[in-house]
């Protein structure tokens, strides 16, 4: 990175950046920062600017002026994610523009931008603007109230992972509810005699940009949950607390951030560093994962317990099969632990499906472990109103399968423990 004035060393410290293809063709940008920070500032190209801003260093800086013309719009995905990355760091962003058609303008302002100024700059525009963000309002802080999850030591918690290997097998709905009937275990006793039997049930949604946990929890997205997945190297029990919702005094939830974020935002390190944190003061962690496979996919592989991975029977879901477990045998990453479910599965007198179902699983050399049946429209409406099953239809028959599943898993980790 570059000074403004492009000196021998810097004489201040840099308070802000633009972020051009080349900044040299926004000569009246060059003035107007100059004008406005003299040598406090730099200049960056777009792979550049991801890489610095994921850096500590970047925290310092007050804005960031991201300066784009028509050529640009090809590269758009690029610039969404300098957006979504600076508003992670919570850095603030000036969107300069020439010839930009309305469309783009749109998908980038939508993204997070905070202001807008044409190019070419009229007179004083740049330092009103840059002005209007020193005066907005901040975003609101979550108050540290009597209802922050209280967490608990001791615990080396069964990490289960949820996949959809496509879109709209229903992982999300299956993981929810897995992780509801998880914490529902022994709730009955308890009632009864006051006896937390209950376990201690963690549910994170790592789909950083369309995960959907929270919908279906009737959930907000907390601010905290940016402000932890930006600064992950200084993760600690308090600030996972305050990134955590309970709902129902049962569930604890880590909902998807607020913003759209690239999933290579975090490392494998870092994922690494919030399933231990989660083992540790939970029983049972259930992780909802991505449709898309990521560089931390098999960071999460390697830690879980089991796998589950959800298709349909249909072609996408069975050519998609076969590509994953190709991608996984190839890399020599355990197969094995994954645990296909075919969700919508066939009704015991479809015995046309049943075959169908059949000749894939023997196609495609894998065993569907798990049968769960179409929940019909309860499903859709409890999704909607975001409470899980257990508690808006119990007689569900998808309900019923789900919370087998999860007494199922519970008996064996109970077997194992009294074992160890």
């Amino acid at each position: 990175m570059s000074t403004g004035t492009h000196g021998e060393a810097e004489v201040a410290p840099i308070r802000a950046c633009t972020i051009s293809r080349d900044v040299q063709i926004f000569d009246l940008l060059i003035e107007d920062m100059e004008t406005m920070l003299g040598e406090a500032w730099g200049d960056l190209g777009f792979a550049e600017a991801l890489a610095f801003l994921g850096q500590p260093d970047a925290q310092s800086l007050d804005f960031v002026a991201l300066a784009i013309d028509e050529t640009d719009e090809e590269d758009i995905d690029q610039l969404l994610s300098i957006i979504a990355t600076a508003k992670a760091r919570r850095i603030k962003v000036v969107l300069i523009a020439e010839d930009v058609s309305p469309a783009a303008l749109h998908r980038l302002l939508k993204s997070g931008a905070d202001e807008f100024v044409p190019y070419p700059l009229p007179e004083g525009e740049l330092a009103a603007a840059v002005e209007r963000l020193h005066h907005a309002p901040a975003p609101p802080v979550a108050e540290a109230s009597s209802e922050r999850v209280k967490l608990e030591t001791g615990c080396d918690g069964v990490l289960i992972a949820v996949q959809g290997l496509a879109g709209g097998v229903g992982s999300t709905t299956f993981a929810v509810n897995l992780a509801w009937e998880l914490a529902s275990l022994g709730s009955e006793k308890k009632k009864k005699d006051k006896t937390p039997v209950a376990p201690r049930v963690c549910l994170i949604d790592l789909g950083l940009q369309f995960g959907s946990v929270a919908t279906y929890l009737d959930l907000p997205r907390k601010e905290t949950v940016v402000e932890f997945l930006a600064d992950m190297s200084a993760i600690d029990q308090d600030t996972f607390a305050q990134a955590l919702q309970s709902y129902d005094g049962r569930l604890d939830v880590f909902t998807a951030p607020s913003d759209l974020l690239p999933l290579d935002m975090i490392s494998q390190e870092d994922v690494t560093k919030l399933l231990d944190l989660a083992r540790e003061h939970y029983d049972y962690v259930v992780v909802d994962m991505p449709n898309a496979v990521t560089m931390w996919t098999e960071t999460v592989l390697n830690a879980a317990q089991v796998y589950f991975a959800l298709t349909e029977l249909d072609m996408r879901s069975a050519q998609n099969t076969l590509r994953l477990k190709r991608a996984l045998q190839s890399e020599e990453l355990p197969f094995e632990k994954m645990r296909f479910v075919l969700n919508r599965a066939p009704k015991f007198t479809d015995l046309q499906g049943k075959a169908r179902a059949k000749r894939m699983s023997e196609s495609l050399e894998i065993s569907l472990d798990l049968h769960l049946p179409d929940g019909g429209r309860q499903v859709l409406n409890c999704c909607d109103h975001g409470v899980p099953l257990g508690l808006q239809a119990a007689k569900n028959p998808l309900r019923r399968e789900i919370a087998k599943v999860a007494q199922s898993l519970h008996a064996i980790g109970q077997t194992d423990a009294e074992a160890a």
